[in-house]
Parts: C-alpha cells; sequence; structure tokens
C-alpha cells in the first residue's frame, strides 16, 4: 500500500530536520575504539601546527601588498591579524563549549547535527571537507616551493631537483600561469602535469597519521619546535634592520586593504578548529579542549603580529616578495645565510599544518561513516593502531586525485570560505543549544553569551561577505559545492542514513527477544 503524499512530505521533512541528542554522540563514542592519548600541551601543539606554517611563510606576502585580486593592507596588516584574531576567538570560546559538552569526533559536523539536524549537518560536514582537504592540496602546493627553494641550496644536487620542469612541481593551470611556452608532455591527448613533490608529502603524512595519534602528536611537536625556532630567530635578526620609515604609508589601501588582508591572513587559520576533532582521543577533554583551542589562538595571534612588524618595517611595501616573503626580506638586508634556515622552518611548518588538516579529514569523515551517511565499510578501525585506517587510505588518494586540477590559489579561497561557514554555524549552534537545553551540564561555558556568539557571526559573516565581492573564481565554486552536496545527499546520504537506523531498530528489538527467550527459559 502507497504511503499518502501529504504524510511522506510530513516525514521527509521531519528526518531532514532530526536532531541527535548529545548523549547519543557520547554513547557513541564509548564504543568506537579510539585511543585517549592527548593532554593540553598536545592540544596547544596541534593548534600552533595548523595555524603556523602558510600564513607566515607564504600568504603574508600577498596579505601586505595584495594579488590582482584584491588590494593588500600594507603595514596595517597587524591590524588585519587583530581583527582575524577577534573574528576567531569568539568561534573558538563556542567550540570550546560544543567541545566540553559532547568531547567526540566530528566537530562542527557533530555540533550541528545536535542543534540544527540530519541535512544541516551532512552539509557542515561537506564544508568541512571544504576546509581541511581542499585546504590540504593548497599548502601541499606551497611545500613543494619552498623544498625547491632548500634544494636550490645545494651545489652537489642534480639539476633536476634544483630546476625540476614545471610540469612535475604543479597542477596543469599553474604550470601554464608559470609559463605560457612550456612543453606539457601527453598520452593519448591527455596532459600530463602533477605536483611530484606534493602527492609525496600527502601520503608520508597519511602514513603517520595511520600509525596513530600520538605518533602524529610527537611528530607535530618537532615540526613546531623547529619552525617556532626560525620564526623567533627572524624576529630578533630581523628586527635590528627596522626602519620606521618603512611603515609609511600605513594603510595605503584604507579599510578595504586591511579587510582584503585579513581575508588573505585568514587562510593562516584554517584548521585550528580541528583540535575539536581530537576530543574524542583526548583526555579530561572538559578541561584540556579549551586549552587547546584558546592558547594556541593567542599565541599564534601574538607571533603573526611581531613577524609582520618585522617584516614591513625591513623593507618598502614594494618589494616584499609573494612567494617566500620572509626569505626574501633577509636577502635584501644582506643576510643570505638566513635563507636556507627560513626554508626548514616554512617546510616544517607546512608539514605541520597538512597533518593537522589531514587528521580533520578524516576524523570528520569518520563522524559522518559512523552515522551512517557513508558506506559502513569506512568506520572501521585498525585492530592495532586503533585509527580509522579505510577512512584515511580513501581520503588520501582523493587527495592526490584533487592535487591534479585544483589551482592553489583558488584551493586557498575556498578552504577559507569553508572556514567562515563553519565559525558562523557553530556560533549560532551555540545559541540554539542554549535555548534548547538551558540545562545540559557545561564543563566550559562562552562567557556574555548570547553577545559574544553574536559578535562572531558579525565579523565572520561581515569579512566573508567583503572577500565574495572581491574574489571572482572562488565566489563562484564555493555555491558549486553547496550544490553538489545537496545532490550527494538527496541521492545517497538521506537513504544510506534511513538504512542504518532500520538495522539499528531490527538489532535493538533481536535483544529484546532474547532477553525475552531468556525470561521464558529461566521460568520453566
Amino acid at each position: 500500500m502507497t504511503a499518502h503524499p501529504q504524510n511522506f512530505f510530513k516525514n521527509f521533512i521531519k528526518n531532514l530536520l532530526k536532531k541527535k541528542n548529545p548523549d547519543e554522540f557520547l554513547e557513541q563514542s564509548e564504543q568506537g575504539g579510539l585511543k585517549k592519548t592527548l593532554n593540553a600541551f598536545d592540544l596547544i601543539i596541534l593548534g600552533i601546527s595548523a595555524i603556523i606554517g602558510a600564513g607566515i611563510f607564504v600568504m603574508i606576502g600577498s596579505a601586505v601588498i595584495g594579488t590582482d585580486e584584491h588590494v593588500g593592507a600594507g603595514p596595517a596588516l597587524v591590524i588585519s591579524i587583530g581583527l582575524v584574531a577577534i573574528a576567531c576567538i569568539f568561534p573558538a570560546l563556542c567550540y570550546a563549549e560544543f567541545a566540553s559538552m559532547i568531547p567526540v569526533s566530528g566537530s562542527a559536523y557533530i555540533y550541528t547535527f545536535a542543534t540544527m539536524g540530519e541535512f544541516a549537518a551532512w552539509m557542515m560536514g561537506w564544508v568541512l571537507m571544504l576546509e581541511y582537504a581542499i585546504g590540504t592540496i593548497a599548502v601541499a602546493s606551497s611545500w613543494t616551493g619552498y623544498l625547491i627553494k632548500l634544494f636550490q641550496g645545494f651545489p652537489f644536487l642534480p639539476e633536476v631537483m634544483k630546476n625540476p620542469p614545471v610540469w612535475l612541481i604543479n597542477d596543469y593551470q599553474t604550470a601554464l600561469m608559470t609559463d605560457s611556452n612550456v612543453q606539457i608532455p601527453h598520452i593519448l591527448g591527455i596532459p600530463i602535469c602533477f605536483n611530484l613533490p606534493a602527492m609525496f608529502i600527502i601520503i608520508v603524512i597519511a602514513a603517520i597519521l595511520f600509525k596513530g595519534i600520538q605518533e602524529s602528536a610527537n611528530f607535530a611537536k618537532i615540526m613546531v619546535f623547529v619552525k617556532v625556532a626560525v620564526i623567533a630567530l627572524f624576529i630578533c635578526v630581523g628586527a635590528v634592520y627596522v626602519k620606521p620609515q618603512n611603515w609609511t604609508p600605513f594603510a595605503p589601501f584604507g579599510i578595504k586593504g586591511i579587510l582584503m588582508g585579513a581575508f588573505a591572513i585568514f587562510y593562516a587559520y584554517i584548521g585550528f578548529d580541528a583540535i575539536s576533532t581530537a576530543a574524542e582521543e583526548t583526555k579530561n577533554p572538559q578541561k584540556n579542549l579549551p586549552i587547546g583551542l584558546i592558547g594556541s589562538l593567542l599565541i599564534c595571534s601574538i607571533i603573526y603580529c611581531l613577524v609582520t612588524i618585522v617584516l614591513t618595517g625591513m623593507m618598502p611595501m614594494g618589494q616584499i616578495d609573494l612567494k617566500a616573503p620572509i626569505a626574501h626580506a633577509m636577502n635584501f638586508v644582506g643576510q643570505d645565510w638566513f635563507a636556507g634556515a627560513i626554508s626548514i622552518g616554512a617546510i616544517a611548518g607546512l608539514t605541520s599544518v597538512l597533518l593537522v588538516l589531514q587528521f580533520g579529514t578524516t576524523r570528520i569523515l569518520y563522524a559522518m561513516a559512523r552515522d551512517g551517511f557513508l558506506p559502513p565499510v569506512m568506520k572501521k578501525i585498525h585492530p592495532k593502531f586503533k585509527t580509522p585506517w579505510v577512512i584515511t587510505v580513501l581520503s588520501t588518494v582523493l587527495m592526490l586525485i584533487g592535487s591534479l586540477f585544483i589551482n592553489m590559489q583558488v584551493a586557498a579561497e575556498l578552504a577559507i570560505f569553508g572556514t567562515f561557514t563553519s565559525f558562523v554555524i557553530v556560533c549560532v549552534g551555540i545559541l540554539m543549544l542554549r535555548k534548547t537545553e538551558p540545562d545540559r551540564p557545561r564543563p566550559f561555558k562562552v562567557p556574555c553569551c548570547p553577545w559574544f556568539p553574536i559578535i562572531g557571526i558579525v565579523f565572520c559573516s561581515g569579512l566573508m561577505f567583503v572577500a565574495l565581492r572581491e574574489v571572482e573564481t572562488a565566489s563562484k565554486l564555493f555555491p558549486l559545492w553547496l550544490v553538489i552536496g545537496v545532490v550527494i545527499y538527496f541521492m545517497y546520504g538521506y537513504k544510506s542514513n534511513r538504512k542504518q537506523e532500520l538495522l539499528k531498530v531490527q538489532h535493538v528489538e533481536q535483544i529484546d527477544n532474547n532477553k525475552e527467550k531468556l525470561t521464558e527459559k529461566d521460568l520453566i
């Protein structure tokens, strides 16, 4: 008998808006089998790993002087960084409240499921893929540039390592932009163009994540130590060469330049929210997660401000290099010996960012698979390493394929839009959960609620609105990404989730039947 169309529509809408109680997530996590090994210091290291990297070693140049698509902030970038810190601190407080209440893998995807329902949760997970997976491709491309620069400092290395063919270190579009006359080999009419070093480092990071979270955290500590040491050396040495006249004009493009500088440098903060995806693998997450989120954000913002002040004071704005601003600044003042150290620090910094982004990708997908939105095989845990190994392998393959086609600049801009969206949704989620479940225990609470979440919403939405008007390519691709997510949900995710719910009901009924049979046997 066919269901009445009106009843079908009501059930359909009900399923789209169906929320998941936070207690269900906690129960799931207890059965998941992920190993709890991380403490507050580990989380701060993960945060610094995510934030200190491409922003300082790559994006700070375009944030100061601008690109073909947008103007820069000039020396006023220090104000832009302050705006970004403000835009991040309020969502960070919201993340901390959520993570202390629901300490499970999944980050903003889980928080959205608990407050806005199933469809919104799927879209949030889809947006997070944009932030983490696409962000990984952009950072890996930057990693290649600094690796080649490091190789060029060793005269005994083969020429092919110091100056490899353009088609071997870039995706197709970037290769053509780098050199329009480049000869790209073809097989059956298909251009063979790939970023080999980027693909290599993605595979290496995946192998570390496959082994275990503690091994990943230990690796991150080494990378953080190297890059922070290099940055500290740059600040100390560069401060000697600062000339105050280089800070004039302070804001050459006015408020528009400051806002676009904030958008560009926001790329640096992509992935810091991935700390919350480690909740299920954290000891005492109610205490340690807020410390990790807020602590890493404050530390890194101070470092960025110091680097900006020194960099813009060392040389005139027009002579800052877009690709390797810090290394070029040391060359500008005659400290050529420092270029090699900068390259090592940049490689360490970008490697640690890749670690956090790939980690966040696997944990988001793991949470979505556990909720039935993805094939069951994707929630398998490795029996020895206690890591989601199937997802780690599959996501790595997808990133490798994506690196063949996605332009680095566009990938970075798309990842920024994904981050803005997730920040806004998390702030909205806090306001909703405070209304729907005011009595739920909150080990950490956002102060001055609802004002702090509202400020976070206004700042992030405002920066995203300004960027959408200025960044042409990414502003078109971002809505397209959302449309693709909607199509996948209705073609697969919705049906798959209904199937898992049916299996759960059948499993509960089977348990009840077994209990009844045991009771009857005992009576006999």
